[in-house]
């Protein structure tokens, strides 16, 4: 092997048989970053929206299925949940047991999706909040499910308002001042205060009921009730009892409304709620329903309520998930539709 030294001490130059190996080392890796495209079954180019159209949002948001990564994912999810709006009976082939008379064939046309919308407390608190009245106010989905903090926050926001904090805020600070943090949000004791001033007597209210005319409450009972008595257009359940839509909430004393029932309870007691009738009446408007849709956010109960009660039709016919859990601890929280399938929680 001949070695050419060069002036400089970190240049070394090969001649004769590693000039050969090098060569076919070269041509490796050539042949490595060159290998051939095999051809591509999908055809669908990943581009943006164009502004210089002009904002069109039908446009922007149908945009999205083809940008990548999450938006893809939100794209779907928007296909997915205007196909739960768009459903109607007529759409599918008559079976031999209908009849095809006018009046069969108008049902079917007014037959939709059951939509079935299950969140988090969090989505209360924030923002989201008047998106989700807005569903209620326009009849837009048939069935709720939410937890204890997903009813009372939206009767709290009616009596005092919630701000805008900073993730960061020490909590010992926050405790001194007698302000609570739900993530950067900041919500002060006195709306909890002004919350027991308003349900305080609508629960004694429900105990005379329930003593005088034997009523056996539920917990979407006394969330109808308590959305009549709000008598506030803002109000989430305000527009659910108005417009008939069941709001079920299985873990209804996991918060501020537990901590006023069980207080309450000491000067009153005996207020009874039944959730095994709650559990009845999901279940049936599964059963019912000719096709179902879930759109759930975030986990816990209430995904695997909705989800549940789909159980018992053989699974819901689409299915949105949104939530940031991870699957890998084995919790439903985390866990993807495909796991449901297996349930037969999902066709």
């Amino acid at each position: 092997m001949e070695i050419l030294k060069s002036n400089s001490k970190d240049n070394i130059q090969l001649n004769g048989a590693d000039s050969k190996k090098n060569d076919y080392d070269i041509s490796k890796a050539i042949n490595a970053v060159t290998v051939k495209s095999a051809e591509i079954e999908c055809k669908e180019e990943i581009k943006g929206y164009d502004f210089n159209k002009g904002v069109n949002y039908s446009e922007i948001f149908l945009s999205y299925k083809l940008m990548g990564f999450q938006a893809t994912s939100l794209g779907n999810t928007i296909e997915i949940i205007n196909k739960m709006i768009n459903w109607r009976l007529s759409h599918d082939p008559i079976d031999k047991d209908e009849s095809d008379d006018y009046l069969d064939l108008l049902v079917r046309e007014k037959t939709r999706c059951t939509i079935f919308l299950g969140y988090t407390s969090n989505m209360a608190s924030c923002g989201m909040r008047e998106i989700i009245r807005y569903l209620c106010e326009h009849k837009m989905i048939d069935c709720i499910v939410t937890t204890a903090g997903g009813i009372e926050e939206d009767f709290i926001k009616c009596l005092k308002p919630t701000f805008l904090g900073d993730f960061e805020l020490k909590g010992s600070e926050l405790r001194e001042k007698g302000i609570n943090r739900i993530g950067n949000l900041l919500v002060p004791n006195e709306n909890y205060c002004a919350f027991e001033d308003w349900v305080k007597p609508l629960l004694n209210e429900m105990i005379k009921i329930q003593n005088e005319k034997k009523k056996i409450w539920t917990p979407s009972k006394v969330i109808k009730f308590l959305g009549n008595k709000i008598n506030n257009k803002e109000s989430i359940y305000y527009w659910a009892a108005k417009n008939k839509i069941p709001v079920f909430c299985p873990a209804l004393t996991d918060g501020s409304l537990g901590d006023m029932i069980f207080f309450n309870n000491y000067k009153n007691p005996g207020f009874t709620i039944d959730i095994v009738r709650d559990l009845a009446k999901i279940n049936k408007i599964a059963i019912k329903a000719k096709k179902t849709g879930m759109i759930i956010l975030g986990g816990g109960v209430i995904k695997h309520h909705i989800c549940n009660a789909n159980l018992m039709r053989n699974g819901s016919d689409f299915a949105v998930y949104i939530n940031t859990a991870q699957e890998f601890d084995g919790s439903d929280s985390g866990a993807r539709p495909d796991e449901a399938v297996s349930w037969g929680k999902i066709k």
